[in-house]
């Protein structure tokens, strides 16, 4: 009867059995493909150092100039433009600037990448509900499982770098574009759809000029959340060897370095909010311009 008090449990030896073999399937794997699949990030790998490359070499006050252009065309708010601004000089003058145009880089990549994978997949389950039904699982597992873990079976099969780290970030931040572009698409007005068929709209149509317009609010803040998400995973990301402000933060804790990492703790906390600020003006300027369009 002692199943009844203790839980039913693999023996010690099938379980070290069970691991071993496992692991060395996966070893074998990344031994036989590992360089195969390595070779498939090349390009990406290559356009991540130019770009990196390009956001250092660019001289500082040109950088600073092109990103409040960036923001006024984004925000149109002065106040905002003058907060960036001065949070992006601070950043500088404090001996921070490579590191944060390192991570930006990075950050501006796996934001891509997740809009470009992300929203095909956000359609595909708005159509589909058996695509929803296979994906949203594999969301709620990406989202719940911790941000080590990612790096494991990463590490293994392309070793320590910058691609690895891009990939890890990438399944980390992807879930909310994925689910609210999904979310924005299913809420739109089923009438405003009919009367697009109505018009002899093809699906094709209805969804660039229809769905996703209207969807676009939700699609917007699933952007935003990504890039969030993109950021809190920087620090977690240069344990294998993505540079940035991560690199400092990580030094400061193995070290003790507490001013260390408070400075570039409050720079990635800057990207942050400058990101956070931008989009969701952004997003609420084109809400107003397509609520005036309708109306």
């Amino acid at each position: 009867m002692s199943w009844l008090t203790e839980f039913p449990e693999l023996s010690r030896g099938d379980l070290m059995a069970l691991r071993k073999t496992l692991d060395g399937a996966y070893r074998e794997f990344s031994r036989e493909y590992g360089e195969t699949i390595e070779s498939l990030f090349d390009p990406l790998l290559t356009f991540l150092i130019w770009f990196e490359k390009l956001l250092i070499a660019t001289p500082w006050w040109l950088m600073i100039g092109i990103l409040l252009v960036i923001t006024h065309l984004a925000a149109r708010s002065i106040k905002l433009t003058i907060g960036v601004g001065v949070s992006l000089f601070l950043v500088g003058y404090l001996g921070m600037w490579e590191d944060t145009m390192s991570t930006l880089s990075i950050i501006t990549v796996c934001t891509l990448l997740s809009i470009v994978l992300g929203i095909p997949i956000g359609i595909a389950m708005a159509r589909s509900d058996r695509v929803q039904a296979v994906v949203t699982p594999i969301l709620d597992i990406m989202q719940t499982m911790p941000a080590f873990v990612y790096l494991i079976p990463v590490v293994m099969l392309l070793g320590i770098g910058k691609i690895p780290g891009l990939i890890a970030v990438v399944i980390y931040a992807i879930p909310p574009v994925i689910r609210l572009t999904n979310l924005g698409i299913r809420l739109v007005d089923k009438e405003v759809l009919e009367a697009a068929d109505a018009y002899g709209a093809s699906p094709w149509q209805r969804l660039l000029n229809v769905e996703l317009p209207l969807a676009m609010p939700n699609i917007m803040a699933g952007i935003n959340q990504t890039i969030m998400m993109a950021l809190a995973m920087v620090v977690i990301a240069s344990m294998i060897g993505v540079a940035g402000l991560g690199q400092p933060v990580l030094k400061s804790i193995t070290n003790q370095y507490f001013t260390l990492g408070l400075l570039n703790g409050g720079a990635i906390v800057v990207l942050a909010i400058i990101f956070d600020r931008v989009s969701q003006a952004y997003a609420k300027r084109a809400q107003r311009h397509m609520g005036d369009q309708h109306s």
